[in-house]
């Protein structure tokens, strides 16, 4: 019975995390598929290329699915019985990476997602908050300094999990440890485009475009 329950956990992230609300709201706005403008990506980055106020909002509604997909692990964890810490943070774990997995390889537009970046904000939310604003700050400042979104993503992804240990922010679960871990992979392998043009020089630095509102 539990096995079963946590398949449920793995398919509902996926299928919450799979929800493509960039490609979604600039259809709907405009008319026109993100896929086909700047880095083809369906994330709030390549968004707000087009619409600032449009990137701000996929920002937010790519972490809440994030953060929806872990209540509904936990809902599920407690269907099953799974009343003790360890088995509500392994559920916990389970839907962080599968509702992140949904993002990058969304099954309503053929596996061609995101990077996983502002989904995993929700998730990292819920999993490991005090990580989560080192990480954050840690983005910002290769922002300011760089303005390469991309390397901010990588850098804060890469340390995510080393910082989590250090900060003992992981509730002592090893499920939740291996979690960051994978989420902050996939993220690095998601961006294996941006990490070549980062290192031949040629990565478009980020700017929001003004001409729309």
């Amino acid at each position: 019975m539990s096995m079963t329950f946590h398949f449920a956990t793995a398919v509902i992230a996926y299928l919450l995390g799979s929800i493509p609300f960039g490609y979604i709201l600039v259809r709907v706005f405009y008319g026109q598929d993100v896929r086909e403008s700047g880095s083809g990506n369906i994330g709030a980055t390549n968004v707000a290329r087009s619409s600032p106020a449009l990137g701000a909002l996929t920002l937010l509604l790519d972490a809440a699915k994030g953060l929806l997909a872990m209540a509904a692990g936990s809902l599920l964890a407690a269907s099953a019985g799974q009343a003790t810490a360890k088995s509500r943070y392994t559920f916990a774990a389970l839907a962080a990476v599968f509702a992140v997995i949904g993002h990058m390889f969304p099954i309503w537009l053929k596996f061609r997602g995101g990077k996983g970046v502002a989904t995993s904000v929700g998730v990292f939310l819920a999993l490991a908050p005090k990580t989560l604003l080192v990480a954050l700050a840690l983005f910002v400042a290769l922002i300011a300094a760089f303005r390469y979104v991309s390397l901010g993503s990588i850098v804060a992804a890469a340390a995510f999990p080393m910082i989590a240990y250090g900060l003992h922010d992981y509730h002592s679960s090893p499920g939740i440890l291996a979690a960051t871990s994978a989420i902050a992979v996939l993220i690095i392998i998601k961006h294996h485009d941006n990490i070549r043009r980062l290192l031949a020089g040629t990565e478009n630095r980020f700017a929001l475009k003004r001409t729309r509102a």
